[in-house]
């Protein structure tokens, strides 16, 4: 789907700040690359005031940096960071995947399968950056599944840092989810089996960290308004 089939005729701050969210977390748009106010909404054509709502929403979610007479660039984090957030999803995940194996539902779990079929499309089709996002979705549905809203709204801003953290430090194409741990992660949660899930969930993480070389840094260039409109 297309960023122009996505977005109305006047486009709103919130569409502008998911369309941008989105390029980001699916790796078109890097870390550390500046967000032009001119640029952006040129893409979208949209004026300054929009654009700068949508940057500032992407800001409080930690997906944007505003830097006082420099612009706004794409956050990028370190390497203290990066293990950081990693070690907090292990504090919180688990515990919720077992939350979640507790009050499963069929939908629930549906739309867990769902989400690892197009996972694998993306891997299929060789759009790695697609599959890092749709990896991210299935945390986060994992999370709202438990129906514990303020860790479920924790866990998808370290979701949503982690991508960055894959883009910039991952060492293979297979760090960013290993097809059979989401596999493995459903079946336990749709067993109700509350130990199983938080087991797994906990080395899928470790497994996550392990595969992140945080001393090499990736760079993902190109224009701005192609990486938006891949999406």
């Amino acid at each position: 789907m297309t960023l122009q089939s996505d977005l109305s005729a006047n486009p709103t701050s919130e569409e502008v700040a998911a369309s941008l969210r989105r390029a980001i977390l699916a790796h078109r748009v890097g870390p550390g690359s500046k967000l032009v106010e001119d640029e952006v909404g040129d893409v979208f054509g949209v004026g300054r005031t929009i654009v700068r709502t949508a940057l500032q929403s992407l800001s409080h979610e930690g997906l944007v940096t505003i830097i006082r007479n420099r612009g706004a660039f794409v956050a990028d984090p370190g390497i203290r960071e990066a293990r950081e957030v990693f070690e907090a999803r292990a504090l919180l995940e688990p515990r919720t995947s077992r939350s979640a194996a507790q009050r499963v539902t069929a939908a629930g779990i549906e739309g867990l399968r769902a989400h690892i079929a197009a996972e694998h499309r993306a891997l299929e089709s060789g759009d790695l950056g697609q599959a890092v996002y749709l990896s991210g979705l299935f945390h986060t549905a994992i999370a709202d599944m438990a129906d514990q809203s303020t860790i479920a709204g924790m866990i998808s801003t370290l979701v949503s840092r982690s991508s960055l953290v894959v883009a910039l430090y991952w060492r293979r194409p297979q760090a960013l989810c290993e097809s059979h741990a989401h596999h493995a992660l459903t079946d336990a949660i749709a067993a109700g089996d509350g130990d199983k899930a938080e087991d797994l969930m906990k080395g899928h993480l470790l497994d996550l960290l392990a595969n992140l070389d945080l001393r090499e840094r990736s760079v993902i260039g190109g224009s701005l308004r192609d990486a938006i409109l891949a999406g």
